[in-house]
């Protein structure tokens, strides 16, 4: 028996969370909106309609498109992008690390023993 769970942010409506802030990551990781996507075996435009509806919704930009040439394109974080992302990541590894121990406290071997064992 495990705890699964998952984290985000809203108002009135869901407007990040871990898919989102992995995909971010990666971008900042590759510099590339299409490597990301590559990395997760999804689509680019796929990626790019969810950073679109992602910016419509927290009402700023995510990402800066590189213009291609002989160097190439890409996309790199802003510098809101990469304050949510990094923040979100920072939060997400502390409530999973929190979680790991109530986890443990309450479900542990005692626990799922007495349950097979209806001893509750």
């Amino acid at each position: 028996m495990q705890l699964n769970y998952k984290l985000w942010l809203e108002e009135e409506q869901r407007l990040f969370g871990d898919g989102p802030c992995h995909i971010l990551e990666l971008v900042d990781q590759l510099g590339s909106l299409r490597q990301a996507a590559a990395e997760i075996n999804m689509s680019y435009s796929q990626a790019w309609k969810l950073i679109n509806k992602l910016e419509k919704r927290l009402g700023f930009k995510l990402l800066n498109k590189k213009i291609g040439g002989s160097s190439g394109g890409g996309s790199e974080l802003t510098e809101k992008g990469r304050f949510l992302t990094k923040r979100f990541s920072a939060f997400r590894k502390e409530a999973q690390s929190y979680l790991k121990k109530l986890e443990e406290k309450y479900f542990n071997q005692d626990f799922q023993q007495k349950l097979k064992e209806n001893k509750v």
